[in-house]
């Protein structure tokens, strides 16, 4: 987990601060137009503000950077150490959406509530309120701010455009890390990913319109997975839970392809994925399975086979380091930077070879949370708070253009 963030604009103190409250906002300039967002997390006692949290989204959608908003607001409390939030908000939409009352009908907004709900499960309890804009005025006022810069940027790029410069595909400039941009995702510092296309309307191009889409599936359970044990490179063989899990995948991935086929089933090297990947193939009559070595699960060292709590006992201070840099290693054992390398590599060739066409890629939890983070630009907290339950399925569909669109994320509807 990344250390707490240091509150802007604020002189808080470091004492435990348990509840808090989130103030968000965001808007645009035309819906769409050149959009921000704001959040303010105040102590729930005192009133005193402890962080500020702001960012210009490029263009979207009065929806999408109020979303931004609640995100960034949830990401900071949760970095404060957080364990209630009280939410308040001038949206009624997002407040009745996020308390469950309202369907979420527009797919462009589901991935946005989906990062929030997933910060939402890090806490003990979460509240939301609608509040009049009058009661709202710091994220108001805040992201007021962040849609002037998002206007003064694309003006910029505008510019840079005229003069020879490209300027279409990457993410308005100035985003903060764990910010949301305009795609609906979580952006990363500048730098560490390739931007993907800056809005999450589908493309209209018939040359860039057919997705390629990746079925994402973890392997069914084995005994290791059963008693929540490191598991790595030691091939464990699927349970006969995990064989029935399988089998459920396979006539999950059946319904969901349609009237299109499966062009190729593609696996980790290790049996619990090879067996799981087989069964998929028979189930979706796709061509016989390929093993892609770059799909293997992170190799966790000296942990393997261990629990957490074993884990906390023997390795305290190497296990706080892990879970706080990415680029951490388990002794004797390999990265999460490693594993993101090698996913990124393996992902690129699926989408290169298969552009246009549906793939099943059967993997583990670490390989498919690195790709799912990255096809969300989570930040790396994402890696440590998500969860993949064997057998569940993710969809991840992306452009030519760069375009990326999460549609599903363990899915265990079948199972």
């Amino acid at each position: 987990m990344s250390p707490p963030a240091s509150p802007a604009g604020s002189a808080a103190s470091t004492r435990p601060r348990p509840r808090m409250v989130v103030e968000a906002d965001g808007g645009a300039r035309g819906n769409p137009g050149p959009a921000g967002y704001g959040a303010v997390v105040r102590d729930a006692d005192t009133g005193e503000v402890l962080a500020e949290r702001s960012a210009a989204l490029g263009v979207a959608t009065n929806n999408v950077a109020e979303y931004s908003g609640l995100i960034a607001g949830l990401q900071a409390a949760a970095d404060l150490g957080a364990t209630v939030v009280e939410v308040r908000m001038d949206s009624k939409l997002v407040v009745e959406q996020m308390s469950g009352r309202w369907q979420i009908k527009h797919p462009g907004l589901r991935p946005l509530a989906a990062r929030a709900a997933a910060l939402i499960r890090g806490f003990d309890a979460v509240t939301f309120e609608w509040v009049p804009r009058e009661r709202n005025k710091h994220a108001d006022r805040l992201a007021n701010a962040a849609m002037d810069a998002a206007a003064a940027e694309g003006a910029a790029a505008g510019g840079a455009a005229a003069g020879g410069v490209a300027a279409g595909g990457a993410a308005a400039g100035g985003v903060a890390a764990g910010g949301v941009a305009a795609g609906g995702a979580a952006t990363r510092p500048k730098g560490e990913r390739t931007a993907s296309r800056p809005t999450w309307e589908p493309p209209t191009d018939s040359a860039t319109s057919r997705a390629t889409r990746l079925i994402l599936v973890r392997h069914g359970e084995t005994t290791l997975t059963a008693e929540r044990r490191y598991s790595g490179r030691g091939d464990v063989p699927l349970s006969e839970q995990g064989v029935a899990q399988a089998s459920a995948a396979g006539r999950r991935v059946s319904t969901l392809v349609g009237p299109e086929k499966v062009s190729a089933v593609v696996t980790s090297p290790l049996s619990r994925c090879t067996r799981t990947a087989e069964v998929i193939a028979r189930a979706t009559g796709s061509p016989p399975v390929m093993v892609e070595p770059d799909l293997v699960e992170c190799d966790f060292g000296e942990w393997e086979g261990c629990t957490f709590a074993e884990v906390r006992e023997r390795w305290p201070a190497e296990l706080d380091a892990w879970l706080g840099s990415t680029s951490v290693a388990p002794p004797g054992g390999e990265s999460f930077a490693a594993v993101d390398t090698r996913v990124r590599r393996a992902v690129a060739k699926l989408r290169d070879r298969y552009a246009g066409s549906v793939v099943v890629v059967v993997s583990h939890v670490s390989p498919l949370k690195v790709l799912l983070r990255d096809a969300l630009g989570a930040s790396d907290a994402f890696l440590h708070r998500m969860l993949l339950d064997p057998g569940g399925i993710s969809i991840v569909d992306s452009w030519p253009d760069r375009g990326v669109a999460v549609r599903t994320i363990n899915d265990t509807a079948h199972l």
